[in-house]
């Protein structure tokens, strides 16, 4: 078994291998934020879409509909129910109404659906948070053995290797 870096498990890691696997592992995450928070709003977007696809839909149906509609449902009910033929023509019309308020109520409910989605501000809590745990981080302590070098000379050798 390896370490993501292909050492073997169990080996001990320079501070510099250390560094680079965290760097590499940081830099992942922050592509994956990004991909993440592209995916959101993408979603954000497409609910939109649909929104103004319905509120065009609601806006088509009231105008090109009315008039076939309203002459059709009109002399309909007049056959049926013998009643004044303007009436017949109100109950085709509040019908139609009808229609338009569904379409235009589910491009409503749509549009708040994108307007509440906050895939982008969740992603920059996301990466403020992961920026405030890198940065408040501290190395743990190891106690010293007895072969090896002083903590300063390790710290002048990291320094001078990077």
């Amino acid at each position: 078994m390896s370490a993501p870096d292909g050492s073997p498990v169990g080996a001990e890691r320079s501070i510099g291998q250390l560094f680079a696997s965290a760097t590499t592992e940081l830099s992942a995450l922050v592509h994956d934020e990004i991909a993440l928070a592209k995916a959101q709003l993408k979603q954000d977007v497409k609910r939109g879409a649909v929104s103004g696809g319905a509120f065009s839909m609601a806006g088509a149906v009231l105008v090109f509909s009315l008039p076939m509609l309203n002459f059709a449902l009109a002399y309909g009910i007049r056959t049926w129910s013998h009643w004044n033929l303007a009436i017949c023509f109100v109950l085709s019309f509040a019908a139609n109404v009808l229609v338009a308020g569904l379409l235009g109520l589910i491009g409503v409910v749509f549009a708040k659906k994108a307007k509440k989605g906050k895939g982008p501000q969740k992603v920059a809590a996301s990466m403020k948070e992961s920026a405030g745990v890198l940065q408040n981080a501290k190395p743990h302590p190891r106690p010293e053995l007895p072969g090896e070098p002083a903590p300063a000379a390790i710290e002048a050798v990291a320094r001078s290797s990077s």
